[in-house]
């Protein structure tokens, strides 16, 4: 016999919004496949794919909470994969969006709101918030390791390999911020269960300044940017891709800008 809380996720459905972002990332995937060099379909490809993942990311934290005793996620719509359902839409999609744009970094998205009160154990807590960037590495398996194996790779698809491989170290430069145990992150996330209640109370006021504190660390100091980024972009040589691959993705993404003869279909 099925129980209620059953009876509800079964109810649960991607959104029409989602399945239509999913179906525009396929879609421009299967225009570049088959050989087109416009930049401007890779843009919207990679843009697509983008904004799947930050609503699968959400996602992910939120079908994790399900498991682990908070019910409300399902009248919240955090099941639905609807970017629009999630806690704050411009910091989970809008802001992120806004730094791939803009060049940057892949930004993760803020968390959904949970309710912790209902969940059953320390560890599950930390498996909620640990969800999330680990939707993000399972992502980022799925575009490169293909491609490290020579899956699609060939001259007539320049685009299309550089698009999976600049759209993958994105996954990974998310999943490296949210993992990094600084209070509003992922990472905190997963360790604070642990942490006396006196430590928590003290490192409660910089929830909100958890991810400007890291831009401004990464801005402002050389050799941290230096180790994000090589850290990175060794994560993607590990599948067995080209560091040139995702770097010329970027600058292929960025189709206002003069691209490099390299990089040129």
């Amino acid at each position: 016999m099925t129980t209620p809380q059953q009876r509800a996720l079964e109810q649960v459905r991607p959104s029409p919004i989602f399945l239509g972002l999913l179906g525009l990332f396929v879609g421009t995937g299967a225009v570049l496949y088959a050989g087109s060099s416009n930049r401007l379909v890779l843009f919207v490809f990679v843009l697509a794919g983008w904004v799947v993942s930050l609503s699968l990311h959400e996602f992910g934290h939120a079908v994790s909470a399900y498991r682990a005793g908070d019910l409300s996620v399902v009248g919240k719509g955090y099941l639905s994969l609807d970017p629009r359902h999630y806690t704050v839409p411009w910091l989970s999609i809008g802001l992120p969006i806004l730094f791939v744009l803009a060049g940057g970094i892949g930004l993760p998205g803020g968390a959904v709101w949970i309710d912790r009160s209902a969940i059953r154990s320390r560890r599950d807590l930390s498996v909620v918030s640990a969800s999330g960037p680990a939707t993000n590495l399972v992502l980022a398996a799925v575009l490169l390791a293909p491609l490290g194996a020579g899956w699609g790779v060939s001259d007539d698809r320049i685009y299309f390999v550089t698009g999976l491989a600049w759209l993958g170290l994105l996954q990974i430069a998310a999943a490296i911020l949210n993992l990094l145990p600084v209070p509003g992150l992922d990472g905190y996330g997963i360790i604070e269960p642990y942490l006396s209640p006196q430590i928590r109370a003290r490192l409660a006021p910089l929830a909100g300044w958890g991810i400007l504190i890291i831009f401004l660390v990464l801005w402002r100091v050389p050799a941290a940017n230096e180790l994000f980024w090589n850290t990175a972009f060794r994560a993607v040589e590990w599948f067995g891709v080209p560091e040139v691959w995702a770097v010329c993705g970027q600058l292929t993404f960025e189709f206002w800008e003069t691209l490099p003869t390299v990089c040129q279909a």
